[in-house]
């Protein structure tokens, strides 16, 4: 029988061993930070392009085929994983300080939810009522009504 012909002269690499061996060369050369460095540049040009709406979709699809693949339960089994990891570095105390910046930061939404809440009330209630002309002529704004 006669040897198939796949393209390949003996001894010679795959696309895959090859692009392996350049990338090899590439982190040996320039180090780990140059792959920090271009993969950030790509991504904020990706942003700059696409925005944000882009990652977001993207990033519903692939957890939408990791909850198919591997079920509901697996993003339980990584999330205790990552705080067993972190409460090993980090201990309790980092727990503590977070969820106290988190408390503060919930405490100042609302209290801006609040006022502007309030703003739009007062602006809407002085859109319904008219003006008042007074004795001598002059247009005065409704009082308030509490």
């Amino acid at each position: 029988m006669a040897e198939e012909n796949t393209g390949k002269k003996k001894g010679s690499m795959s696309v895959s061993e090859a692009g392996r061996k350049g990338g090899q060369t590439v982190r040996d050369k320039y180090g780990h930070s140059f792959y920090e460095e271009i993969g950030r540049k790509g991504g904020e040009t990706v942003k700059a392009e696409r925005g944000r709406a882009f990652y977001e979709q993207i990033g519903k699809k692939g957890g939408d085929t990791v909850k198919a693949e591997r079920g509901a339960g697996f993003y339980e089994q990584i999330g205790k994983k990552g705080g067993e990891a972190v409460k090993a570095e980090r201990g309790t105390p980092f727990y503590e300080e977070i969820g106290k910046k988190g408390g503060h930061r919930v405490r100042a939404l609302i209290e801006e939810g609040k006022k502007a809440a309030t703003e739009a009330a007062a602006a809407t209630t002085k859109e319904e009522q008219p003006a008042v002309a007074a004795p001598g002529g002059e247009v005065t704004p409704p009082e308030p009504q509490e």
